[in-house]
């Protein structure tokens, strides 16, 4: 989560001898603490917060120095629900939401996105709203157990199991769930995709699991999901599609999909060269998981022994266009007594044209 600045903040920036106007461009300021500022520069810096101990009368009560809560009163709700800062979050959803549909990884209405914007708040997609129109109008704010709290669509019906993500890994801040149809194939074929193959998607994802399937939208299914996101942040769902979640913000969520899918593409053409797909050395992929350590990435296969690294033992390529064996070109043995049959019949024929 971005750091939110509040009143309070600027005034404790002031009694240390701060400029509360030079902050970090990826803060978040409270409404009263915009306010603050505007005021703060349209006074030319006069504006001095009161002594410590001293008592406080500012022009316009403090907002919490947190974001709400689901518990919080609904027009504190709404005032943050409505700010800027979030307005930018639901215009992100929405273009993540056109990229999504532009790749054909959705369909109809398919596929959903979430952001945690608070302790145990979330925005996240409508229900029956094609992802690449949707407007930030039609975003929802729900609670972590999928109650709707604003919003003028209803919530997406698949929002357990992102929310379910969130609460078993605290560290998901967004999520991303959509059917690319070259991953779906892993998932519907219940086949995790190869490791050791190409570097990029070691990095930022590593083995890809698969979820059991279960009625999209049941607790059921969010919760085999949620099992597996302490060592994965990239999940297929068995006869479904895949879900991914971030630490870092909903783009990155999404450019785990764009990494999956096309990693999944290259293996199922790869298959169809009539060759073996050939795989780097463990010892590189330890190289590999070194930098993800640095990075923050959750991967099941640290700690594993140089010679696990690389198992791709369940993995079975399907039908290929392998050119066949040369010895095999000639075509069968021939048979004796057939020769010897046609050659009878030949000779008759020859006879009784003399």
């Amino acid at each position: 989560m971005k750091n939110v600045i509040s009143v309070r903040d600027l005034e404790e920036m002031l009694r240390r001898g701060q400029d509360p106007t030079q902050l970090p461009p990826d803060v978040i300021l409270t409404p009263s603490a915009r306010d603050f500022l505007r005021d703060l520069e349209d006074n030319g810096g006069l504006r001095k917060a009161p002594a410590a101990g001293g008592s406080t009368s500012p022009a316009r009560p403090a907002a919490p120095a947190k974001p709400p809560t689901s518990k919080s009163p609904k027009a504190e709700l709404e005032a943050f629900f409505n700010s800027p800062e979030i307005h930018a979050l639901k215009e992100k959803i929405c273009d993540i939401g056109r990229r999504m549909w532009q790749r054909n990884y959705v369909d109809g209405n398919g596929g959903n996105i979430a952001i945690r914007v608070g302790e145990d708040i979330a925005l996240c997609t409508p229900t029956l709203v094609s992802k690449g129109f949707m407007k930030p109008s039609d975003i929802c704010l729900v609670d972590l157990e999928g109650n709707q709290l604003l919003g003028e669509k209803k919530r997406t019906s698949e929002i357990l199991m992102h929310l379910q993500i969130m609460k078993r890994q605290p560290r998901a801040v967004a999520t991303v769930h959509c059917h690319p149809p070259a991953a779906t194939a892993f998932a519907v074929a219940n086949l995790s995709p190869p490791t050791c193959m190409i570097p990029e998607i070691e990095v930022m994802i590593g083995t890809v699991p698969v979820a059991e399937y279960r009625t999209p939208g049941t607790p059921e299914m969010g919760k085999l999901v949620a099992d597996l996101v302490d060592q994965h942040n990239t999940i297929l769902m068995g006869n479904h599609g895949a879900v991914s979640w971030s630490h870092v913000d909903v783009e990155d969520a999404y450019f785990k999909m764009e990494i999956l899918e096309a990693y999944c593409n290259t293996i199922v053409i790869g298959t169809h060269l009539g060759v073996p797909l050939k795989t780097f050395e463990p010892k590189y992929l330890q190289d590999i998981l070194k930098i993800k350590s640095t990075l923050g990435i959750p991967d099941a296969r640290v700690g594993l022994k140089e010679c696990e690294l690389c198992d791709n033992s369940e993995w079975r390529p399907g039908v290929t266009c392998m050119v066949p064996p040369k010895a095999d070109a000639a075509g069968p043995a021939p048979d004796p007594q057939a020769e010897a049959l046609v050659q009878a019949i030949t000779d008759q024929i020859m006879s009784q044209l003399k």
